[in-house]
């Protein structure tokens, strides 16, 4: 049970947060002398946990590579000192260390698991109630194609196994926690840095049977921190993904602080729970709401969730109102919002606060009657009626009200009837004639996205990664294979002048509509400046500074962002891209940025 804020409500139901729910420290990666590259093998299981209660955890989970040895070897030592108290056969050591192994499992709730090596070396993470008999966990590491030969080994070589989407599913359906392991790193499913792998790449992170992502950045506050590569924003990657951290321990504790092996609860998770269980656990992880794990400071300052919000700012999926009151038309800018996101990706709104991270949230007064009231005016303004759900966040002493808004199932959406609103990276508009074309064709055609933190089941498993000897990392064409277009930004694809006016034809990169008939006058802000570099003139091919076959023309500063003018060529043809933000950049495009 991960508490009201992580469940969907009626609209109008008022939401009320348990007041048991605690926050709750975690590290669901630690190896044992079970693994055979563990640093210390002479550590006992006493030792781990003692150094797991130094750090002030709650729940840790020992993750062996592709076995179960260490936690099997625990829970034998707990089993025959059992036995001998049950047979008064004990030494006065032997009691102690029953005792004390009685003192930290009353204390910190010890979860088996392991460490699974999938095809073509990515790793796994599958975390499983404490009560799973390890005879369970080794026929599904057998299951998983891990040889017996070295299923107690600990090795994370184990040769070919299952693939990594068979991985995830069968681990989940086995009801266990599935987290790809160090994902932005080694062996990581991000597979950052790597030029190939993007279709690959996309499957490997939004698949529905995957639960979070371990991360080792998590407190990093880069636009390239891989929290936000994964945060909704991304035309490729729509489903935001929960980023944990964990410390991979190989050792008690780490020899140095310049060693990269850490040691136990080296690097913390927190989590807000009602109560310390894998089902409580486990409904927070397999739940949508980002909100309910932080990572852990030591003793500074918490993490605020809506601040962090605040410090990404404005984007496709994520928009901040100072206050809810109609008056002045605070009310109408918000729904117009929910209209947009529910036309579009989804997102989050939040309210009582700005979008600027140094200014101090004003909150919102009785939030709970502000939303209740919200909900009516969308009932009764918004047409369909949009899957949302609105609870409360505290902020620096304030309540803020958040709307989550889920992509629509019945589009198009539209405000009295007869206004239609999309979202336009961080701007709400009035959809054009063409995109409401786009949403009705999207509507009759069912393409419905499925609701935030869910995606439908693959078709099939992706061609396997490979990696050709001469790729080039790069990504600027100069192997001459097929470079596609940013995913996000606009592009003028055609110019008319008719009857002393110009009227242009432009891309929405983000979805390959083609929106026709815009001139300047008529243009919303991007369009707009993209209309006007195209009729000021672009710049001839043989002065532009390619790198292969692309070029950053133009980068500026708008709103903490930065946003990009670019080129591709193909062929004869050279196609120019206005206002490519960071979230539409893939593995080709993005060491062009990085070298600017």
């Amino acid at each position: 049970m991960a508490g009201k804020s992580g469940r969907r409500r009626h609209k109008g139901q008022k939401s009320a947060s348990p007041p048991s729910r605690q926050w709750r420290r975690m590290d669901l990666h630690l190896h044992t002398p079970g693994s055979n590259d563990y640093q210390q093998p002479e550590v006992s299981y006493l030792d781990i946990l003692r150094q797991a209660e130094v750090r002030g955890l709650d729940i840790v989970a020992l993750t062996d590579h592709n076995t179960v040895a260490g936690f099997a070897a625990m829970k034998k030592e707990i089993e025959q000192l059992l036995w001998l108290e049950e047979k008064r056969r004990m030494e006065p050591d032997e009691k102690r260390r029953l005792e004390e192994y009685r003192r930290l499992l009353s204390k910190i709730l010890v979860l088996p698991g392991f460490e699974f090596t999938a095809t073509f070396g990515f790793h796994i993470l599958g975390i499983f109630p404490s009560e799973t008999s390890v005879s369970f966990l080794e026929h599904l590491l057998l299951t998983l194609r891990v040889p017996p030969q070295v299923l107690h080994q600990g090795s994370a070589h184990v040769g070919a196994t299952t693939d990594v989407l068979t991985a995830y599913r069968v681990i989940n359906e086995a009801g266990g926690v599935v987290i790809a392991a160090h994902a932005n790193s080694g062996n990581g499913v991000a597979m950052r840095g790597l030029d190939f792998g993007g279709q690959t790449r996309i499957a490997y992170t939004q698949d529905p049977n995957l639960h979070a992502l371990e991360v080792t950045d998590l407190d990093k506050r880069s636009r390239y921190a891989t929290r936000r590569f994964f945060d909704g924003s991304k035309p490729e990657y729509p489903r935001p993904m929960r980023c944990i951290q964990g410390s991979d321990a190989h050792r008690l504790v780490r020899e140095s602080a310049q060693s990269k092996v850490l040691g136990v609860g080296e690097r913390v998770t927190e989590i807000l729970l009602p109560e310390v269980t894998f089902e409580a656990l486990a409904a927070v992880l397999k739940g949508n709401d980002l909100s309910l794990t932080r990572p852990y400071r030591g003793p500074a300052t918490p993490i605020d969730f809506v601040q962090l919000a605040q410090e990404e700012g404005d984007s496709i999926v994520q928009a901040f109102h100072q206050n809810l009151i109609q008056r002045g038309g605070y009310q109408d800018r918000i729904l117009r919002d929910i209209c947009a996101m529910a036309n579009t990706n989804g997102g989050t709104i939040y309210v009582g606060v700005s979008a600027d991270p140094k200014a101090k949230p004003e909150g919102v007064k009785d939030a709970q009657r502000a939303g209740e009231k919200l909900a009516t005016a969308v009932a009764n303004r918004i047409t369909p009626e949009p899957d949302i759900h609105i609870d409360t966040l505290p902020s620096r002493g304030a309540q803020i009200v958040r709307i989550t808004v889920q992509p629509g199932a019945d589009i198009p959406y539209a405000i009295d009837d007869n206004k239609f609103y999309v979202r336009d990276e961080a701007e709400t508009n009035l959809a054009v004639r063409d995109e409401i074309v786009r949403l009705v064709e999207r509507g009759l055609n069912q393409e419905v996205p499925e609701p935030i933190g869910v995606l439908p089941p693959l078709p099939a498993p992706p061609a396997p990664p490979t990696l050709p000897p001469t790729a080039n990392k790069s990504g600027n064409g100069k192997t001459g294979k097929q470079i596609t277009p940013p995913r996000t930004g606009v592009e003028v694809v055609e110019s008319e002048k008719r009857k002393g006016a110009i009227y242009h034809t432009v891309r929405d990169l983000r979805n390959g509509n083609l929106i026709k008939n815009v001139t300047r006058s008529s243009a919303r802000k991007l369009w707009h400046y993209a209309i006007t570099q195209v009729e000021g003139g672009l710049p001839k091919e043989k002065d532009i500074r390619w790198q292969g076959k692309i070029a950053l023309l133009n980068q500026r500063e708008k709103d903490d962002n930065v946003w990009y003018d670019l080129a591709l060529r193909e062929g004869d043809d050279v196609h120019y891209y206005f206002g490519v933000t960071d979230s539409g950049l893939n593995d080709e495009w993005l060491p062009l940025i990085e070298g600017a």
